[in-house]
């Protein structure tokens, strides 16, 4: 039952954005149904055993592991987004035209997304990711500009390229099955894992290539990742953080569905794929992160390097596995934290270049903090969970003797850093411009972040022991050994 609550609380919530009487409260009714939302997730995902698993809504849902993980993940995000437009709108009355709609398609998106993560079918779970992608594009447009309005088109046109290839490779499943003797084309989990284990076939690894090119692209992996820096500087930071730490998510776990299905059987296609994936993407972001001085874009471009470790891991699976999955959550609470505290700093500072920002622990506090911490996991410092997920992928990557791609690595991490330090350590230890005024922020405004940067925290040193299981059960499906 909780997981449907999970999907019908931001469902009603959308409802209730067209009603005329409580459109001058509708942001607060977003706060308090994704507080709602978190809790629920909260609770679903510690109060059941990690290796239950529970088939409703006529076989087409699933709540197991992987599917209560990442509720979790993403409802915590969704409430950081919406304590963020919270304040926003509270502290500039000017952004109250029209945000009933943004808070429609808030809802919409969140329920969309929860019901791909539930999703216990190959179809239908591709189905609500792209409702995720239309309802993103007039988010996108929101308080529109030439630059979002361009934006959004290319998103658009990059995310129907990908799922189009997804989809293409469904039917080339298909085709496998038939061919294969695994009977009718089904694309239920169940059935699927039963047709998997039939010997490999051409048209099935040529549909897994497809599947995993275009959730490629969602996940930003090139070569099909242009639209993602462009995209992710243009939007408003709330739909950034919707984009980057929700959608990339919930294709994250598409990906671990095929993964779960395929990997035992086809690993020759699924490993070289992933990996070669994943170090194109690093490459291209080490040199956006280089070529940029816009604090946004940089980290818009760090997510492009986020996603080609995440590919390399899954790639080399086994003891990578479980590093994946602690570094593709931090990686969403990461992202979170970074886009919607850039949101306050464009906001005070009037300016997305990072040469005119000086100053930040001085002039915001609070922000200041958020953006430096925040930072630091981004370049995997420990004690963060993403130095434990990379730590671990390292040691995958040895482990396997891919010394060669260790090697690369490492050295594009390297560059990364240096490349991003001399960006943004002047950011937050620099001395204060003259024009420069301290401002002032509330407990409310950075307690949700507060409460992801804990999360960062508790993955670095400390998991409680049912969401440690979690973890395990999901890096278990991943083949973790």
């Amino acid at each position: 039952m909780m997981n449907l609550l999970a999907v019908l609380f931001p469902a009603a919530g959308g409802s209730m954005a067209g009603v005329r009487r409580v459109r001058p409260r509708i942001v607060s009714i977003l706060l308090f149904v994704a507080a709602l939302d978190a809790a629920l997730a909260i609770s679903f995902a510690l109060r059941t055993p990690a290796s239950a698993v529970v088939v409703f809504g006529g076989g087409y849902f699933v709540a197991d592991a992987t599917s209560r993980l990442f509720l979790l993940v993403v409802s915590l995000v969704f409430l950081g987004v919406a304590t963020y437009l919270w304040t926003r709108v509270k502290d500039t009355p000017e952004l109250r035209d029209g945000i009933e709609k943004l808070v429609g398609l808030s809802f919409a998106f969140i329920a969309a997304a929860n019901l791909s993560i539930l999703s216990h079918h190959l179809v239908s779970s591709w189905i609500f990711l792209e409702v995720t992608t239309i309802v993103a594009v007039p988010l996108i447009q929101f308080w529109p500009t030439k630059a979002r309005i361009r934006a959004s088109w290319h998103y658009f046109l990059f995310s129907s390229v990908g799922l189009a290839l997804t989809l293409l490779g469904f039917a080339c499943l298909a085709r496998g099955m038939e061919a294969g003797g695994g009977g009718e084309p089904t694309f239920f989990f169940d059935a699927l894992a039963a047709a998997a284990r039939q010997p490999p076939e051409l048209w099935r690894r040529i549909g897994l290539v497809l599947i995993l090119l275009g959730y490629g692209t969602k996940l930003g992996l090139a070569p099909m990742y242009t639209w993602l820096p462009e995209t992710y500087h243009a939007a408003p930071p709330a739909v950034t953080a919707l984009l980057g730490a929700v959608q990339f998510n919930v294709a994250l776990v598409a990906v671990f569905r095929v993964l779960q299905l395929y990997r035992a059987t086809d690993q020759a296609v699924i490993g070289p794929e992933l990996v070669a994936l994943g170090l194109a993407t690093m490459s291209v972001s080490a040199f956006g992160i280089i070529a940029t001085r816009n604090y946004v874009k940089l980290i818009a471009f760090a997510s492009l390097n986020h996603g080609g470790v995440i590919a390399i891991g899954l790639g080399i699976g086994r003891v990578a596995a479980y590093g994946v999955v602690l570094y593709a959550v931090s990686n969403a609470f990461i992202k979170a934290i970074l886009f919607l505290t850039a949101g306050k700093i464009e906001a005070h500072y009037r300016s997305e270049d990072a040469r005119v920002v000086t100053g930040l622990l001085r002039d915001m506090p609070y922000s200041g903090l958020f953006f430096m911490v925040g930072i630091f996991a981004l370049l995997g410092f420990p004690p963060f969970g993403s130095f434990l997920g990379e730590l671990i992928i390292l040691s995958g990557l040895i482990g396997a003797g891919r010394f060669a791609v260790f090697a690369a690595f490492c050295a594009i991490l390297t560059v990364t850093f240096i490349a991003t330090g001399r960006t943004v350590f002047p950011m937050i230890w620099g001395a204060p411009t003259d024009k420069a005024h301290r401002a002032g922020q509330t407990l409310t405004s950075v307690l949700p972040k507060l409460i992801l940067l804990l999360a960062l925290l508790a993955m670095g040193l400390y998991l409680p022991a049912p969401v440690n299981a979690l973890f395990r059960q999901v890096a278990a499906g991943l083949g973790a050994q």
